[in-house]
Protein backbone atom coordinates (compact mmCIF):
# COMPACT_ATOMS: atom_id res chain seq x y z
CA UNK A 1 0.00 0.00 0.00
CA UNK A 2 1.87 2.96 -1.63
CA UNK A 3 2.13 6.18 1.07
CA UNK A 4 2.09 9.98 0.01
CA UNK A 5 3.34 12.54 2.42
CA UNK A 6 2.10 15.88 2.34
CA UNK A 7 4.18 18.57 3.59
CA UNK A 8 2.96 21.69 4.72
CA UNK A 9 5.87 24.43 3.76
CA UNK A 10 3.55 27.48 4.00
CA UNK A 11 4.84 30.75 6.16
CA UNK A 12 2.57 29.52 9.10
CA UNK A 13 5.16 26.49 9.18
CA UNK A 14 8.01 28.66 10.40
CA UNK A 15 6.20 29.96 13.19
CA UNK A 16 8.81 29.90 15.93
CA UNK A 17 8.44 27.34 18.86
CA UNK A 18 10.72 27.78 22.51
CA UNK A 19 12.20 24.65 23.77
CA UNK A 20 13.21 25.09 27.01
CA UNK A 21 14.69 28.44 26.71
CA UNK A 22 17.24 26.99 24.48
CA UNK A 23 17.47 27.83 20.94
CA UNK A 24 14.55 28.50 18.87
CA UNK A 25 12.57 25.79 16.75
CA UNK A 26 10.66 26.51 13.62
CA UNK A 27 7.40 23.99 13.34
CA UNK A 28 8.97 23.07 10.29
CA UNK A 29 11.90 21.64 12.12
CA UNK A 30 9.82 20.01 14.49
CA UNK A 31 7.82 18.28 11.81
CA UNK A 32 10.66 17.70 9.94
CA UNK A 33 12.33 15.80 12.93
CA UNK A 34 8.74 13.35 13.07
CA UNK A 35 8.75 12.78 9.10
CA UNK A 36 12.88 11.45 10.00
CA UNK A 37 11.69 9.18 12.63
CA UNK A 38 9.02 7.87 10.45
CA UNK A 39 11.24 7.28 7.40
CA UNK A 40 14.14 5.78 10.08
CA UNK A 41 11.58 3.40 11.04
CA UNK A 42 10.34 2.25 7.58
CA UNK A 43 13.28 1.56 6.40
CA UNK A 44 13.90 -0.47 9.24
CA UNK A 45 10.53 -2.46 9.78
CA UNK A 46 8.30 -1.91 6.24
CA UNK A 47 10.82 -1.53 3.78
CA UNK A 48 8.74 -2.91 0.93
CA UNK A 49 6.38 0.31 1.17
CA UNK A 50 6.84 2.78 -1.95
CA UNK A 51 6.67 6.37 -0.69
CA UNK A 52 6.45 9.60 -2.44
CA UNK A 53 6.97 13.03 -0.88
CA UNK A 54 4.92 16.24 -1.95
CA UNK A 55 5.58 19.63 -0.33
CA UNK A 56 2.97 22.47 -0.75
CA UNK A 57 2.03 25.77 0.37
CA UNK A 58 -0.32 27.98 -2.67
CA UNK A 59 1.09 25.35 -5.22
CA UNK A 60 2.25 21.90 -4.79
CA UNK A 61 5.51 19.93 -6.01
CA UNK A 62 6.73 16.49 -6.23
CA UNK A 63 9.83 16.49 -4.28
CA UNK A 64 10.78 12.55 -4.64
CA UNK A 65 8.75 10.07 -6.58
CA UNK A 66 7.29 6.63 -4.85
CA UNK A 67 10.76 4.90 -3.83
CA UNK A 68 11.83 2.77 -1.52
CA UNK A 69 15.30 4.87 -1.00
CA UNK A 70 14.11 6.29 2.10
CA UNK A 71 17.84 8.01 2.12
CA UNK A 72 16.31 9.82 -0.74
CA UNK A 73 13.31 11.32 1.25
CA UNK A 74 15.48 12.46 3.96
CA UNK A 75 17.59 13.88 2.26
CA UNK A 76 14.91 16.04 0.55
CA UNK A 77 13.75 17.02 4.00
CA UNK A 78 16.91 18.63 4.97
CA UNK A 79 16.68 20.69 2.08
CA UNK A 80 12.89 22.04 2.44
CA UNK A 81 12.85 25.58 1.65
CA UNK A 82 9.53 28.21 2.71
CA UNK A 83 6.84 29.45 0.32
CA UNK A 84 3.43 31.60 0.76
CA UNK A 85 0.20 30.78 2.13
CA UNK A 86 -1.82 27.49 2.58
CA UNK A 87 -4.04 25.72 -0.13
CA UNK A 88 -5.24 22.65 0.71
CA UNK A 89 -7.50 21.73 -2.36
CA UNK A 90 -4.47 22.26 -4.90
CA UNK A 91 -2.26 19.75 -2.88
CA UNK A 92 -4.60 16.92 -2.86
CA UNK A 93 -5.79 17.63 -6.51
CA UNK A 94 -2.09 16.62 -6.68
CA UNK A 95 -1.82 13.56 -4.46
CA UNK A 96 -4.75 12.35 -6.88
CA UNK A 97 -2.53 12.96 -9.74
CA UNK A 98 0.72 11.77 -8.66
CA UNK A 99 -0.98 8.43 -7.51
CA UNK A 100 -3.49 7.92 -10.45
CA UNK A 101 -0.48 8.16 -12.81
CA UNK A 102 1.54 5.78 -10.75
CA UNK A 103 -0.61 2.86 -9.57
CA UNK A 104 -4.45 3.80 -11.19
CA UNK A 105 -7.52 3.49 -9.92
CA UNK A 106 -7.54 0.16 -8.34
CA UNK A 107 -4.36 0.35 -5.56
CA UNK A 108 -5.28 1.30 -2.24
CA UNK A 109 -3.08 4.22 -0.67
CA UNK A 110 -2.57 6.29 2.57
CA UNK A 111 -1.97 10.07 2.64
CA UNK A 112 0.22 11.62 5.67
CA UNK A 113 -0.87 15.10 5.90
CA UNK A 114 1.73 16.86 7.67
CA UNK A 115 0.42 20.32 9.04
CA UNK A 116 0.33 23.22 11.79
CA UNK A 117 -3.54 23.61 11.32
CA UNK A 118 -3.77 26.64 9.36
CA UNK A 119 -6.72 26.46 6.79
CA UNK A 120 -5.31 29.31 5.13
CA UNK A 121 -7.39 32.85 4.24
CA UNK A 122 -9.70 33.34 1.15
CA UNK A 123 -9.86 31.75 -1.82
CA UNK A 124 -8.37 28.43 -1.83
CA UNK A 125 -8.37 28.08 2.07
CA UNK A 126 -9.73 24.99 3.51
CA UNK A 127 -12.42 26.66 4.90
CA UNK A 128 -13.90 28.52 1.85
CA UNK A 129 -13.33 24.80 -0.32
CA UNK A 130 -15.72 23.28 2.18
CA UNK A 131 -18.01 26.02 2.00
CA UNK A 132 -18.41 26.03 -1.73
CA UNK A 133 -18.62 22.10 -1.98
CA UNK A 134 -22.86 22.45 -3.11
CA UNK A 135 -21.63 25.11 -5.64
CA UNK A 136 -19.73 23.41 -7.85
CA UNK A 137 -19.87 22.41 -11.37
CA UNK A 138 -18.76 18.85 -12.29
CA UNK A 139 -15.63 20.65 -13.60
CA UNK A 140 -14.28 22.18 -10.40
CA UNK A 141 -15.37 18.62 -7.93
CA UNK A 142 -13.33 18.89 -4.39
CA UNK A 143 -10.96 16.52 -5.16
CA UNK A 144 -12.03 14.06 -2.11
CA UNK A 145 -12.77 11.46 -2.48
CA UNK A 146 -10.36 9.97 -4.79
CA UNK A 147 -11.05 7.23 -7.03
CA UNK A 148 -9.30 5.21 -5.31
CA UNK A 149 -9.19 3.64 -1.59
CA UNK A 150 -7.93 5.78 0.96
CA UNK A 151 -6.66 5.88 4.43
CA UNK A 152 -5.51 9.45 5.28
CA UNK A 153 -3.67 10.44 8.31
CA UNK A 154 -3.31 14.19 9.72
CA UNK A 155 -1.21 14.94 11.74
CA UNK A 156 -0.99 18.44 13.01
CA UNK A 157 2.11 19.93 14.66
CA UNK A 158 -0.08 21.63 17.62
CA UNK A 159 -2.09 20.79 20.04
CA UNK A 160 -5.85 20.14 20.37
CA UNK A 161 -6.64 23.18 22.67
CA UNK A 162 -4.90 25.47 20.07
CA UNK A 163 -6.99 23.57 16.83
CA UNK A 164 -10.26 24.46 18.84
CA UNK A 165 -9.33 28.05 19.60
CA UNK A 166 -10.83 28.27 15.75
CA UNK A 167 -12.82 26.23 13.41
CA UNK A 168 -9.38 24.60 12.67
CA UNK A 169 -9.99 21.19 14.07
CA UNK A 170 -13.97 20.86 12.56
CA UNK A 171 -12.83 21.85 9.43
CA UNK A 172 -9.99 18.98 9.54
CA UNK A 173 -12.57 16.38 10.71
CA UNK A 174 -14.61 17.07 7.92
CA UNK A 175 -11.82 16.57 5.52
CA UNK A 176 -11.13 13.27 6.86
CA UNK A 177 -14.95 12.20 6.64
CA UNK A 178 -14.57 13.45 3.01
CA UNK A 179 -11.83 11.41 2.08
CA UNK A 180 -14.03 8.11 3.15
CA UNK A 181 -13.24 8.33 7.01
CA UNK A 182 -10.83 5.39 7.36
CA UNK A 183 -7.99 7.50 9.04
CA UNK A 184 -7.57 9.57 12.19
CA UNK A 185 -5.95 12.85 13.07
CA UNK A 186 -3.45 13.11 15.62
CA UNK A 187 -2.16 16.33 17.61
CA UNK A 188 0.34 16.90 19.68
CA UNK A 189 -0.28 16.11 23.75
CA UNK A 190 0.93 18.54 25.86
CA UNK A 191 3.52 21.88 24.84
CA UNK A 192 4.98 21.53 21.52
CA UNK A 193 8.69 19.88 22.05
CA UNK A 194 10.90 17.08 19.86
CA UNK A 195 9.20 14.73 22.70
CA UNK A 196 5.73 15.38 22.30
CA UNK A 197 6.19 15.23 18.02
CA UNK A 198 7.85 11.83 18.56
CA UNK A 199 4.86 10.47 20.76
CA UNK A 200 2.73 11.71 17.98
CA UNK A 201 4.63 10.28 15.17
CA UNK A 202 4.75 6.91 17.24
CA UNK A 203 1.04 7.02 17.23
CA UNK A 204 0.83 7.12 13.58
CA UNK A 205 3.57 4.09 13.36
CA UNK A 206 1.51 1.98 15.90
CA UNK A 207 -1.77 2.84 14.09
CA UNK A 208 -0.42 2.48 10.02
CA UNK A 209 3.03 1.21 9.90
CA UNK A 210 3.59 -1.77 12.54
CA UNK A 211 4.94 -4.73 10.92
CA UNK A 212 2.59 -7.82 11.03
CA UNK A 213 4.73 -10.45 12.04
CA UNK A 214 3.35 -14.58 12.63
CA UNK A 215 4.42 -17.83 12.41
CA UNK A 216 3.93 -20.04 9.79
CA UNK A 217 3.28 -23.72 10.94
CA UNK A 218 3.16 -27.09 9.30
CA UNK A 219 3.00 -30.17 11.61
CA UNK A 220 6.68 -30.16 13.17
CA UNK A 221 7.68 -27.36 11.00
CA UNK A 222 7.61 -23.51 11.66
CA UNK A 223 9.41 -20.49 10.14
CA UNK A 224 8.73 -16.66 11.71
CA UNK A 225 7.51 -14.34 8.91
CA UNK A 226 6.61 -10.83 7.95
CA UNK A 227 3.51 -10.39 5.99
CA UNK A 228 2.88 -7.13 4.11
CA UNK A 229 1.41 -4.96 3.76
CA UNK A 230 -0.51 -5.44 7.63
CA UNK A 231 -4.19 -7.73 6.75
CA UNK A 232 -6.66 -5.50 7.50
CA UNK A 233 -9.22 -6.64 10.25
CA UNK A 234 -12.37 -7.70 8.30
CA UNK A 235 -16.09 -7.40 9.25
CA UNK A 236 -18.63 -10.15 8.36
CA UNK A 237 -21.85 -8.38 7.02
CA UNK A 238 -24.04 -11.48 7.62
CA UNK A 239 -23.49 -11.91 11.15
CA UNK A 240 -26.08 -10.14 13.57
CA UNK A 241 -23.38 -8.30 15.57
CA UNK A 242 -20.00 -7.72 13.16
CA UNK A 243 -17.03 -7.62 15.11
CA UNK A 244 -13.91 -7.49 13.07
CA UNK A 245 -12.22 -10.22 13.02
CA UNK A 246 -8.04 -10.09 12.27
CA UNK A 247 -5.58 -12.68 11.15
CA UNK A 248 -3.71 -14.63 13.71
CA UNK A 249 -0.37 -14.47 14.12
CA UNK A 250 -0.09 -18.05 13.93
CA UNK A 251 -1.00 -19.15 10.68
CA UNK A 252 -1.47 -22.87 10.26
CA UNK A 253 -1.18 -24.88 7.31
CA UNK A 254 -3.79 -27.06 6.77
CA UNK A 255 -3.17 -28.63 3.59
CA UNK A 256 -2.18 -28.51 0.21
CA UNK A 257 -4.32 -28.30 -3.31
CA UNK A 258 -3.11 -28.51 -6.81
CA UNK A 259 -3.33 -24.72 -8.49
CA UNK A 260 -6.43 -26.27 -11.17
CA UNK A 261 -8.65 -27.34 -8.25
CA UNK A 262 -8.82 -24.36 -6.45
CA UNK A 263 -8.71 -22.16 -10.02
CA UNK A 264 -8.84 -18.27 -9.50
CA UNK A 265 -10.56 -18.03 -6.28
CA UNK A 266 -12.18 -14.65 -5.16
CA UNK A 267 -10.56 -13.10 -2.63
CA UNK A 268 -10.59 -9.94 -0.27
CA UNK A 269 -7.08 -8.88 0.09
CA UNK A 270 -3.38 -10.38 -1.24
CA UNK A 271 -0.04 -10.11 0.51
CA UNK A 272 3.38 -10.70 0.53
CA UNK A 273 5.05 -13.61 2.55
CA UNK A 274 8.33 -13.02 3.93
CA UNK A 275 10.69 -14.97 6.04
CA UNK A 276 12.33 -12.92 8.60
CA UNK A 277 16.01 -14.49 8.80
CA UNK A 278 16.20 -13.65 4.92
CA UNK A 279 14.58 -10.45 4.94
CA UNK A 280 17.57 -9.22 7.54
CA UNK A 281 19.67 -9.89 4.58
CA UNK A 282 17.79 -8.93 1.60
CA UNK A 283 19.36 -5.21 1.65
CA UNK A 284 22.61 -6.78 0.87
CA UNK A 285 21.91 -9.00 -1.60
CA UNK A 286 19.47 -6.95 -3.41
CA UNK A 287 19.03 -3.62 -5.11
CA UNK A 288 18.16 -1.60 -1.55
CA UNK A 289 14.51 -3.28 -0.46
CA UNK A 290 13.13 -5.52 -3.13
CA UNK A 291 10.01 -7.80 -2.34
CA UNK A 292 11.32 -10.45 -4.22
CA UNK A 293 12.82 -13.92 -3.83
CA UNK A 294 15.13 -15.52 -6.02
CA UNK A 295 14.15 -19.09 -7.05
CA UNK A 296 16.63 -20.79 -5.15
CA UNK A 297 17.84 -18.29 -2.51
CA UNK A 298 21.21 -18.16 -1.97
CA UNK A 299 23.32 -18.63 1.14
CA UNK A 300 24.04 -15.21 1.83
CA UNK A 301 20.25 -14.45 1.85
CA UNK A 302 19.72 -16.81 4.43
CA UNK A 303 20.43 -15.56 8.25
CA UNK A 304 23.04 -17.60 9.79
CA UNK A 305 23.03 -19.87 6.71
CA UNK A 306 20.36 -21.95 8.44
CA UNK A 307 17.21 -23.93 6.43
CA UNK A 308 14.49 -22.14 6.49
CA UNK A 309 11.42 -23.72 6.41
CA UNK A 310 9.60 -20.93 4.34
CA UNK A 311 11.98 -21.00 1.67
CA UNK A 312 11.26 -24.75 1.56
CA UNK A 313 8.09 -23.98 1.28
CA UNK A 314 7.97 -21.46 -1.47
CA UNK A 315 10.61 -23.81 -3.41
CA UNK A 316 7.68 -26.41 -3.11
CA UNK A 317 4.98 -25.16 -4.40
CA UNK A 318 6.52 -23.41 -7.70
CA UNK A 319 7.87 -26.80 -8.52
CA UNK A 320 4.48 -29.06 -7.75
CA UNK A 321 2.11 -26.68 -8.98
CA UNK A 322 -0.09 -26.58 -5.88
CA UNK A 323 -1.23 -24.13 -3.34
CA UNK A 324 -1.16 -24.63 0.54
CA UNK A 325 -4.22 -24.18 2.50
CA UNK A 326 -3.51 -21.71 5.39
CA UNK A 327 -6.10 -21.24 8.64
CA UNK A 328 -6.47 -17.45 9.35
CA UNK A 329 -8.61 -17.92 12.45
CA UNK A 330 -11.42 -19.44 13.80
CA UNK A 331 -13.31 -20.66 10.71
CA UNK A 332 -11.64 -18.90 8.38
CA UNK A 333 -8.66 -19.78 6.00
CA UNK A 334 -6.25 -18.29 2.79
CA UNK A 335 -3.98 -19.99 0.85
CA UNK A 336 -0.60 -19.84 -0.23
CA UNK A 337 1.20 -19.90 -3.38
CA UNK A 338 4.13 -18.61 -5.67
CA UNK A 339 3.32 -15.65 -8.28
CA UNK A 340 6.21 -14.86 -10.71
CA UNK A 341 6.81 -11.78 -10.82
CA UNK A 342 9.59 -12.26 -13.91
CA UNK A 343 11.37 -15.67 -15.66
CA UNK A 344 13.80 -15.18 -12.63
CA UNK A 345 11.93 -14.43 -9.25
CA UNK A 346 9.20 -15.12 -8.03
CA UNK A 347 7.54 -14.34 -4.64
CA UNK A 348 5.21 -16.65 -1.59
CA UNK A 349 2.16 -14.61 -1.80
CA UNK A 350 -0.80 -15.11 0.77
CA UNK A 351 -4.71 -14.76 -0.03
CA UNK A 352 -7.80 -13.87 2.30
CA UNK A 353 -10.95 -15.82 1.50
CA UNK A 354 -14.03 -14.15 2.82
CA UNK A 355 -14.81 -15.99 6.63
CA UNK A 356 -16.53 -19.17 6.42
CA UNK A 357 -15.99 -22.98 6.66
CA UNK A 358 -16.81 -22.87 2.59
CA UNK A 359 -15.32 -19.82 1.12
CA UNK A 360 -14.96 -21.54 -2.30
CA UNK A 361 -18.03 -23.27 -3.22
CA UNK A 362 -16.74 -26.19 -5.55
CA UNK A 363 -14.79 -27.15 -2.43
CA UNK A 364 -17.32 -27.85 -0.03
CA UNK A 365 -15.87 -27.02 3.79
CA UNK A 366 -12.79 -26.74 3.70
CA UNK A 367 -12.52 -29.00 7.39
CA UNK A 368 -14.28 -32.23 5.27
CA UNK A 369 -11.28 -32.14 2.57
CA UNK A 370 -8.78 -34.60 3.76
CA UNK A 371 -5.67 -36.45 2.51
CA UNK A 372 -5.77 -38.53 -0.94
CA UNK A 373 -4.28 -41.58 0.53
CA UNK A 374 -7.23 -41.78 3.29
CA UNK A 375 -9.72 -42.12 0.18
CA UNK A 376 -11.19 -45.36 -0.67
CA UNK A 377 -10.37 -45.17 -4.18
CA UNK A 378 -8.35 -42.34 -5.62
CA UNK A 379 -10.79 -39.48 -6.23
CA UNK A 380 -8.25 -38.36 -9.53
CA UNK A 381 -8.34 -41.81 -11.00
CA UNK A 382 -5.50 -43.91 -11.77
CA UNK A 383 -4.15 -42.22 -14.81
CA UNK A 384 -5.26 -38.60 -13.35
CA UNK A 385 -8.29 -38.13 -15.57
CA UNK A 386 -10.71 -36.84 -13.33
CA UNK A 387 -10.89 -34.74 -10.32
CA UNK A 388 -13.18 -34.83 -7.63
CA UNK A 389 -13.73 -31.40 -7.81
CA UNK A 390 -16.52 -29.22 -7.57
CA UNK A 391 -17.87 -31.04 -5.31
CA UNK A 392 -21.50 -31.96 -5.65
CA UNK A 393 -24.67 -30.74 -3.28
CA UNK A 394 -25.99 -32.96 -1.21
CA UNK A 395 -29.64 -31.30 -2.13
CA UNK A 396 -29.99 -31.26 -5.67
CA UNK A 397 -31.35 -27.86 -6.58
CA UNK A 398 -34.65 -27.45 -8.81
CA UNK A 399 -34.00 -25.46 -12.49
CA UNK A 400 -37.30 -26.62 -13.89
CA UNK A 401 -38.37 -23.06 -13.09
CA UNK A 402 -37.78 -20.58 -16.04
CA UNK A 403 -35.45 -17.41 -14.98
CA UNK A 404 -35.44 -14.06 -17.16
CA UNK A 405 -31.71 -13.70 -18.22
CA UNK A 406 -30.56 -11.04 -20.85
CA UNK A 407 -27.36 -11.36 -22.04
CA UNK A 408 -27.43 -9.81 -25.16
CA UNK A 409 -29.74 -6.88 -25.75
CA UNK A 410 -31.39 -8.15 -28.50
CA UNK A 411 -33.02 -10.74 -25.65
CA UNK A 412 -34.57 -7.44 -23.65
CA UNK A 413 -35.76 -6.46 -26.68
CA UNK A 414 -37.57 -9.13 -27.58
CA UNK A 415 -39.37 -9.52 -24.37
CA UNK A 416 -40.30 -5.95 -24.60
CA UNK A 417 -41.99 -6.32 -28.33
CA UNK A 418 -43.65 -9.42 -26.96
CA UNK A 419 -45.37 -6.90 -24.14
CA UNK A 420 -46.16 -4.63 -26.84
CA UNK A 421 -47.74 -7.06 -29.46
CA UNK A 422 -49.51 -8.34 -26.93
CA UNK A 423 -50.58 -4.41 -25.60
CA UNK A 424 -52.02 -3.88 -29.30
CA UNK A 425 -54.18 -6.89 -28.90
CA UNK A 426 -56.01 -6.20 -25.88
CA UNK A 427 -58.47 -7.00 -24.53
CA UNK A 428 -58.82 -9.91 -25.67
CA UNK A 429 -54.74 -11.13 -24.94
CA UNK A 430 -55.31 -9.29 -21.19
CA UNK A 431 -54.06 -12.32 -19.08
CA UNK A 432 -51.14 -13.17 -21.62
CA UNK A 433 -50.23 -8.81 -21.46
CA UNK A 434 -49.87 -9.15 -17.97
CA UNK A 435 -48.23 -12.71 -17.61
CA UNK A 436 -45.40 -11.03 -19.65
CA UNK A 437 -45.22 -7.67 -18.14
CA UNK A 438 -45.10 -9.23 -14.38
CA UNK A 439 -42.33 -11.73 -15.98
CA UNK A 440 -39.92 -8.77 -17.24
CA UNK A 441 -41.21 -6.32 -14.05
CA UNK A 442 -39.57 -9.46 -11.63
CA UNK A 443 -36.15 -9.41 -13.71
CA UNK A 444 -36.19 -5.84 -13.92
CA UNK A 445 -36.20 -5.65 -9.94
CA UNK A 446 -33.96 -8.16 -9.53
CA UNK A 447 -31.55 -6.80 -11.71
CA UNK A 448 -32.14 -2.91 -10.00
CA UNK A 449 -32.73 -2.09 -13.50
CA UNK A 450 -35.11 0.53 -12.65
CA UNK A 451 -34.67 2.40 -15.92
CA UNK A 452 -36.09 -0.22 -17.78
CA UNK A 453 -39.33 -0.21 -16.14
CA UNK A 454 -39.53 3.71 -16.33
CA UNK A 455 -38.88 3.24 -20.08
CA UNK A 456 -41.24 0.47 -21.04
CA UNK A 457 -43.92 2.59 -18.67
CA UNK A 458 -43.75 4.97 -21.20
CA UNK A 459 -44.08 3.10 -24.20
CA UNK A 460 -47.01 1.49 -22.72
CA UNK A 461 -48.56 5.10 -22.40
CA UNK A 462 -47.09 6.12 -25.56
CA UNK A 463 -49.55 2.89 -27.19
CA UNK A 464 -52.46 4.68 -25.30
CA UNK A 465 -52.20 7.91 -27.15
CA UNK A 466 -51.84 5.64 -30.59
CA UNK A 467 -54.90 3.87 -29.93
CA UNK A 468 -56.91 3.98 -33.09
CA UNK A 469 -61.29 5.13 -32.72
CA UNK A 470 -61.68 1.79 -33.36
CA UNK A 471 -59.93 0.51 -30.08
CA UNK A 472 -61.66 -1.30 -27.34
CA UNK A 473 -62.51 1.54 -24.78
CA UNK A 474 -60.62 -1.04 -21.82
CA UNK A 475 -57.89 -0.98 -23.82
CA UNK A 476 -56.89 2.55 -22.77
CA UNK A 477 -58.13 1.59 -19.47
CA UNK A 478 -55.59 -1.28 -19.16
CA UNK A 479 -52.60 0.36 -20.42
CA UNK A 480 -52.67 3.39 -18.18
CA UNK A 481 -53.28 0.98 -15.19
CA UNK A 482 -49.94 -1.10 -16.10
CA UNK A 483 -48.15 1.96 -17.17
CA UNK A 484 -48.97 3.76 -13.43
CA UNK A 485 -48.10 0.57 -11.80
CA UNK A 486 -44.61 0.46 -13.76
CA UNK A 487 -43.76 3.77 -12.60
CA UNK A 488 -44.63 2.82 -8.60
CA UNK A 489 -42.58 0.17 -9.04
CA UNK A 490 -39.87 2.00 -10.79
CA UNK A 491 -39.81 4.45 -7.06
CA UNK A 492 -38.64 1.63 -5.08
CA UNK A 493 -40.77 2.24 -2.75
CA UNK A 494 -41.48 -1.28 -0.80
CA UNK A 495 -45.13 -0.85 -1.00
CA UNK A 496 -44.93 -1.41 -4.77
CA UNK A 497 -41.35 -2.81 -5.53
CA UNK A 498 -41.99 -6.04 -4.03
CA UNK A 499 -40.62 -8.72 -5.67
CA UNK A 500 -43.45 -11.35 -4.96
CA UNK A 501 -46.06 -8.85 -5.95
CA UNK A 502 -48.13 -9.28 -9.38
CA UNK A 503 -49.48 -5.89 -11.56
CA UNK A 504 -53.33 -7.87 -11.73
CA UNK A 505 -55.80 -6.45 -14.39
CA UNK A 506 -57.76 -3.38 -13.86
CA UNK A 507 -61.48 -4.19 -13.16
CA UNK A 508 -63.75 -2.15 -15.48
CA UNK A 509 -67.20 -2.30 -16.63
CA UNK A 510 -65.81 -3.50 -19.82
CA UNK A 511 -63.86 -6.22 -18.65
CA UNK A 512 -66.90 -7.72 -16.43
Amino acid sequence: MPTVVLMDVSLSMTRPVSLDGIEEFQRKNLAVHGLNMLFEHMASNYRLEFTALMAFSSLWELLVPFTRDYNALQEALSNLEDYDKTCLELALQGVSSVVQQEWGNGCPCQVVLVTDGSLGIGKGSLRHSLQTLKHRGDDKKFPLPYPFPTKMFILCIANAEELQMTDAMENLEELLRLSGGDGQIFTVDGPLCMKSVQAMFGMLIDRAYSPFHAVLHCGNLSSDVQVFPRPEPVVVDEEVEPIPRAVSTDLEIVGFIEIADISSPPVISRHLVLPIAVNKEVDEVGTGATDELEEEPSASQMAGKSPNFCVLLHGSLKVEGMVALVQLGPEWFGMLYSQADSKKKSNLMMSLFEPGSDPLPWLGKISHLGPVSEAAENPYGEDDSKSPFPVQPQVKRSYAQNVTVWIKASGLQTDVQKILRNARKLPDKTQTFYKELNRLRKAALAFGFWELLKGVAELLERECTMLPDSAHPDAAFQLSHAAHQLKLASSGDSQYAAFDHNIVPMHTDFSS
